[in-house]
């Protein structure tokens, strides 16, 4: 948990430094995929890793349990289990920003708050908290929850069998919440202010006790939010912290 927390630390204070000035509103430019892949993994993992604590904490504790009872669990397969974690997001951000620069060279000028952009992000935030009511949310933020049903049924030995489960386990985070990260993308992937709410969701909805609540809770304030970028652009700028 120490480790985690602290590499989450880190992540934010490296992408606060590596995105000062660039944050330019809604819809900000990524930058070239080089650069986006290496800020994007950094950005996880500021991120996701508060909220995925307890899922690697569970993990944790099983493999040690093996090896005192003398089962086949390697040294480092936790880390290994993360990486195979970072591997879906990471994934899902390439995806993302592939069809990003399509639509931007498709349409120019098509993200420019001048052209329309800001009803675009408006739109595109809004169906991200249409899709906190759905079952697929549901279900996905269920098998979040619950680190000890997905690993107790899903168990796998070695290090395939570590990076495999952090694949699934991460393949279901993205399942849960990939609205909220393409809700990011429209307010600005480059912004830290925006980063650091659109975390704050993802922890608390994953880990407060009252999910029903926490789901709800998160729905109304992109709607608001939403609503806002439509309407009032000038009041939802400034989160670049």
């Amino acid at each position: 948990m120490a480790v985690l927390l602290v590499l989450a630390a880190a992540g934010w204070v490296l992408t606060s430094t590596q995105l000062t000035g660039m944050d330019m509103g809604a819809w900000t430019d990524p930058g070239p995929v080089g650069f986006f892949t290496v800020t994007w993994v950094v950005m996880l993992a500021a991120m996701m890793f508060p909220s995925v604590a307890p899922m690697v904490v569970a993990y944790h504790r099983i493999q040690r349990h093996r090896r005192q009872a003398g089962r086949y669990a390697p040294a480092g397969s936790t880390a290994v289990f993360v990486a195979g974690y970072l591997a879906s997001w990471t994934a899902f951000g390439l995806v993302a920003y592939g069809l990003y620069a399509w639509a931007a060279a498709a349409v120019p000028g098509v993200f420019a708050a001048d052209q329309g952009g800001r009803y675009i992000a408006a739109g595109v935030i809004m169906v991200a908290a249409v899709y906190q009511f759905t079952p697929a949310k549901n279900v996905s933020l269920m098998k979040c929850r619950s680190p000890m049903d997905f690993i107790l049924h899903r168990m796998r030995p070695g290090y395939a069998g570590a990076v495999r489960m952090g694949v699934e386990h991460g393949a279901w985070c993205v399942a849960c919440c990939w609205a909220l990260m393409t809700a990011l993308f429209a307010l600005g992937a480059m912004s830290v202010g925006w980063m650091a709410l659109i975390g704050a969701f993802i922890a608390g909805e994953k880990m407060l006790p009252w999910k029903r609540l926490a789901n709800w809770s998160v729905a109304v304030a992109l709607a608001a939010i939403a609503l806002g970028v439509a309407l009032a652009p000038s009041a939802t700028t400034g989160m670049g912290m």
